[in-house]
């Protein structure tokens, strides 16, 4: 894809939030402060075999079409687990499953549903930047429910989350939420301590910086790229050897 730059612990009044980390726990196993709040899991698209398999056997990416469905399953499990009664809110890109599934013939929108109804989570179908955008800003009541967790499964470059990376295109994303138009959030969705991670590849580079003078939030992000290839065991994504997570 062409990167030029433009492109609580019940359920209550309040949740115990403070930084959530990969494994579930509350970071140093001490809670910060009790807001209510909403946690917030987005899931991107996967990429269509029709286009994957004119790359190199090693380039190729989502032979598996759930590596970003499994993983965000895992984190929700974990949160569920480590503050129980948090409401979360998975928001998966619909347009990209809906081409996928029609290219294996399989009711992979039933399956993301069932992972609904099992973990009891408010699911959000999204198509458009716009529509996650206008979610994260006022899915609900901002002035009540801040937004605690945010956390991103899915392909990425260093300047924009891209939600149908070689879904429609080769090697290309029509549909991407680009480090400009995070000035669209609105910061006072966010809880001033909230928990922020993409896991997808290089945000650390550019994004995760763009993400932080916009909301006023930190995020982590990988320097280098991400690898979804354990996802099977039920493990979320580790950073490649050569690279390493920042905030």
């Amino acid at each position: 894809m062409t990167t030029a730059p433009r492109f609580q612990t019940f359920r209550y009044w309040g949740i115990l939030c403070c930084l959530l980390v990969a494994g579930g726990w509350f970071g140093g196993g001490k809670a910060v402060a009790a807001t209510p709040g909403e946690y917030i899991i987005v899931s991107g698209g996967p990429s269509l075999l029709e286009w994957e398999q004119y790359r190199r056997e090693s380039h190729r990416h989502d032979k598996w079409w759930g590596n970003f469905i499994r993983t965000a399953r895992v984190r929700m499990e974990q949160i569920q687990k480590s503050a129980p009664g948090t409401p979360i809110t998975w928001l998966v890109y619909g347009p990209g499953y809906q081409r996928r599934a029609a290219e294996e013939g399989q009711p992979l929108l039933d399956n993301i549903t069932s992972v609904r109804d099992k973990y009891g989570i408010n699911l959000v179908w999204f198509r458009t930047e716009d529509e996650l955008i206008n979610y994260i800003n006022a899915g609900k009541d901002r002035r009540v429910t801040k937004v605690v967790g945010f956390e991103y499964f899915g392909h990425s470059n260093k300047y924009c989350f891209v939600f149908d990376y070689s879904n429609e295109v080769l090697g290309a994303s029509k549909c991407f939420l680009h480090e400009d138009d995070l000035k669209r959030l609105d910061r006072n969705a966010f809880y001033r301590k909230a928990y922020c991670r993409s896991w997808g590849c290089h945000t650390g580079e550019s994004f995760s910086a763009a993400f932080r003078r916009a909301t006023g939030v930190k995020m982590i992000g990988a320097i280098g790229k991400t690898d979804y290839s354990k996802t099977y065991l039920l493990t979320l994504p580790t950073v490649s050897p050569e690279g390493r997570w920042v905030d």
